[in-house]
């Protein structure tokens, strides 16, 4: 299918794109275009005017130092892995990254804008969750920080303003001692995972966010709670779903799987 009809500007400026959104409530967006192009395509989206930021100057950043990690908004997912800082300072990162579609999509896509896309089968939304990282998004009234306990709100729906864009993205650096794990099953390589899950493991502190397991990035505190009881303890705070590719109880049982093996994972990283 083709996109419905739509108007296309590419602004020269922050404040130019903005004031565009601002002025057209049914425009969306454009960066790498990995999620909205296809959405377009299908007809699953018709927004009145794509707003191209990708001429906009200084949003393909990616610093790395002893607070976190900077994602600017224009910065591709392959830049973003192939960062050495990125893979000392915050390693979940990467290791979220790595599974993200094929090559090709990870080239041009964003993990900005995988944030703001809010799929939660997605692997970078539950990445910043887990972490507890943050979104900076300008708008007409300025700049402000959405953190990341607060951006998602339904099923591919995130609290930024229709007249908002997202500039960049924090994830907090890894604390000493601590150790991270990501692990997840799909049909293929580079599928949307049947079921992912991310583990942060800090001393006593046991947490772990999953994706395709509801309908929202969901972190579980599994601080305390038996390994022989970990994925079962975690499935009482999810809500695995039926569909064409997999029935609720299969995603149940790789809940418990991949919880108690990225739990192992991240402990026996911890130090290195």
């Amino acid at each position: 299918m083709k996109p419905a009809p739509f108007a296309y500007l590419r602004p020269g400026s922050l404040t130019e794109a903005v004031a565009a959104l601002a002025g057209e409530p049914g425009a969306k967006v454009l960066a790498g275009g990995q999620s909205l192009v296809p959405l377009l395509s299908m007809r699953l989206a018709a927004p009145s005017m794509l707003v191209d930021i990708n001429g906009l100057p200084g949003l393909d950043t990616i610093t790395a130092d002893e607070a976190g990690v900077t994602i600017g908004a224009l910065a591709r997912h392959a830049d973003v892995l192939a960062s050495d800082d990125v893979r000392r300072v915050q390693p979940l990162v990467p290791l979220a990254l790595s599974h993200v579609a094929h090559a090709t999509i990870r080239n041009r896509g964003t993990t900005v804008g995988s944030l703001v896309h809010a799929d939660a089968a997605a692997e970078m939304p539950v990445a910043l969750t887990l972490l507890g990282g943050s979104l900076e998004v300008e708008g007409p009234g300025g700049r402000r920080r959405i953190p990341a306990d607060g951006l998602y709100v339904g099923p591919l729906e995130s609290s930024l303003h229709h007249d908002e864009i997202a500039v960049s993205a924090f994830f907090p650096a890894l604390a000493p001692g601590a150790g991270v794990a990501f692990d997840e099953v799909a049909r293929r390589h580079g599928d949307y995972a049947l079921v992912g899950c991310a583990a942060l493991v800090d001393g006593d502190s046991v947490r772990v966010g999953y994706l395709s397991a509801a309908d929202l990035p969901t972190v579980v505190d599994l601080s305390g709670v038996p390994d022989d009881r970990l994925g079962d303890a975690a499935l009482e705070h999810l809500d695995p779903g039926d569909d064409i590719h997999a029935t609720a109880d299969y995603r149940a049982q790789l809940v418990r799987v991949l919880t108690a093996r990225v739990v192992r994972s991240a402990r026996e990283g911890v130090g290195r």
